[in-house]
């Protein structure tokens, strides 16, 4: 679609016949994300309150289905990329954030521990270095007094905030571990996840929601015994960053789900079905 022509329906967005009106917000919101600059320089600039009201339910319309490409072309293409995908997930309540002011903050917790970090020592003691730069000197822990916080569960906001839930925390503590060489990858636990360092010589789990705690295979079949969990194997092993995000998008819907907030249940469903289908068709 042209600017004359957006430029166009967006002057008759609040006009005073509602069949007119009706159909200029249902193409407007059919158009794509060129449209998006424009709606909101003209709510900015001249738009009456009714207007700014139709406005925002286009532009909120327009974004979600970009986020919803970005979100499918990761999960096809890109899934090794894991803060893009926290990335992407972060715009569904932070438009605005940027990809790239990500990076630099995790290059900053990066230096931060590598500065410390030694690759000479056993892999316990390289984890109890992260363990003690990542909660110790630079203050990451577990929201445990607003667990369904949505923003445990954005990216951007953990590392502002330095709080996280147990899914949101280990991604963080695997960007940072696999950026010094380290194999660590997310275990998705029922109603818990943590991390396994894994390779020949070595295999144990982390737990990054208990500033990083050490437990091996037995703790693991033990926690599950515990709360009488069918034994899987999958329970033991890796997980891929699909997996990641859909647990990510899964506590956000239970977080909302508290906070009775209805729409926003229902787009991060649409959210879990994108991920969801391209899974079954990969």
């Amino acid at each position: 679609m042209d600017i004359k022509k957006l430029q166009a329906l967006i002057s008759l967005v609040d006009d005073t016949d509602e069949e007119v009106s009706s159909q200029v917000v249902e193409e407007l919101k059919s158009s794509g994300k060129e449209a998006i600059e424009l709606l909101e320089k003209y709510a900015t600039e001249s738009a009456s309150d009714k207007a700014k009201s139709i406005i925002q339910s286009i532009t909120d319309s327009l974004r979600f289905k970009e986020l919803k490409k970005k979100l499918k072309s990761w999960s096809t293409k890109e899934s090794d990329d894991i803060l893009k995908g926290l990335w992407i997930l972060s715009t569904y309540i932070y438009p605005n954030v940027s990809l790239s002011s990500l990076k630099k903050k995790i290059e900053q917790i990066y230096y931060e521990v590598w500065v410390e970090f030694k690759t000479d020592i056993h892999s316990f003691d390289q984890i109890k270095k992260i363990n003690s730069v990542l909660f110790d000197k630079l203050g990451f822990k577990s929201n445990t007094s607003d667990f369904y916080d949505p923003s445990n569960s954005m990216i951007n906001d953990v590392i502002e905030k330095k709080l996280g839930n147990p899914v949101s925390l280990c991604t963080l503590y695997m960007i940072i571990a696999r950026k010094l060489k380290l194999p660590v990858s997310g275990v998705n636990l029922p109603y818990l996840f943590i991390l396994i360092y894994e390779k020949e010589n070595a295999s144990f789990y982390i737990n990054a929601f208990n500033k990083g705690l050490i437990f091996s295979k037995q703790d693991v079949h033990n926690y599950l015994t515990q709360l009488k969990i069918p034994l899987k194997g999958e329970y033991y092993l890796a997980c891929d960053n699909v997996t990641i995000l859909r647990r990510l998008i899964l506590n956000l819907i239970q977080a909302f789900s508290f906070k009775k907030n209805t729409s926003k249940i229902k787009d991060l469903q649409e959210l879990l079905e994108v991920l969801d289908f391209n899974e079954q068709i990969s």
